[in-house]
């Protein structure tokens, strides 16, 4: 990476998700020396504090199908605004989160400023459901969907536009759990997806190593949005959704050093760190080392 200013946005958004807590993710990850440490590696860095999130128990929850739709809707289209005023300042948008239903903000602030955006999901999801495919209807189970296009116009059109980015500048890596309609989608688009079979068989390196040349080809820019139950829950308890048999500590660094090697990720949200389900802030503590190793930090 190079030494362009980084401008830090918390959302602290829990209306996605069915377990309480994650709404503190952003002030754990701050607590976990964030700003000093980017610092450290020399980086310009401001933080423009949180974007407003009602609670849920303050509003109504809709349709059990599209739990907090409109709610959802109205914070990710002012999340949409403060990430795109950051890419127009010539600034690195890092967003905290937060459920993962935060990205379809995130994204739509950034893809309007690319043509051929990439987009590197780090996940043990693939958030690919829609309000008709989804078991649950919490929409962080929906973001990446609603930036590919599916799903309930309201979530598709955040920013007034559609769609934010295509099936083939996707790359999904971690994967370890997909409902059935996601598997359909998937299949449909053909969506690049490695999951932890990949991983096991070919290693991380290897992985990544297509992943960048994927996302690279073709593209002027690429977001990575990483949440964190995309690791092992041994490595990152702190997550509401946990599936075991996840990427490691050691290998998620690798990944993240790879990325910063590259040079080609231009904006990253860190999603689903839950305080409440944590142990000692481990979660939040290992966002930040991630987030330097993206940012350049090495051993030596």
């Amino acid at each position: 990476m190079n030494k362009q200013p980084i401008s830090v946005i918390g959302m602290p958004m829990d209306l996605g998700q069915g377990r309480r807590g994650v709404d503190m993710g952003p002030s754990a990850i701050r607590y976990a020396k964030l700003q000093s440490t980017l610092e450290a590696l020399g980086f310009d860095v401001e933080d423009l504090g949180n974007i407003e999130v009602p609670s849920p128990e303050s509003i109504d929850i809709g349709e059990n199908h599209l739990k907090f739709l409109s709610a959802i809707c109205d914070v990710n289209e002012h999340l949409a605004k403060a990430v795109s005023n950051v890419v127009e300042r010539k600034r690195f948008p890092l967003v905290l989160g937060g459920d993962h239903s935060m990205a379809i903000g995130t994204i739509a602030g950034v893809a309007k400023h690319y043509e051929n955006l990439g987009l590197i999901w780090y996940d043990a999801h693939g958030d690919l459901n829609t309000g008709d495919t989804s078991p649950s209807g919490n929409i962080h189970g929906m973001p990446l969907a609603a930036s590919l296009g599916f799903g309930h116009p309201s979530l598709v059109n955040i920013g007034n536009y559609s769609p934010k980015v295509k099936p083939g500048n996707v790359v999904l890596i971690g994967i370890r759990e997909l409902d059935k309609g996601e598997q359909e989608i998937a299949r449909e688009i053909g969506l690049k997806v490695f999951t932890m079979h990949e991983v096991d068989r070919l290693g991380l390196a290897r992985v990544m190593e297509e992943a960048l040349s994927i996302v690279g080809t073709g593209t002027d820019g690429v977001h990575l949005s990483l949440d964190l139950d995309g690791l092992d829950p041994k490595d990152a308890p702190g997550v509401g959704t946990p599936v075991a048999g996840g990427i490691t500590y050691r290998e998620s660094h690798l990944a993240l050093e790879m990325m910063s090697e590259s040079k080609l990720i231009t904006s990253a949200e860190f999603v689903e760190v839950n305080p409440i389900l944590d142990r000692e802030n481990m979660t939040a503590e290992v966002a930040v080392a991630l987030i330097s190793s993206l940012f350049g930090k090495k051993i030596l």
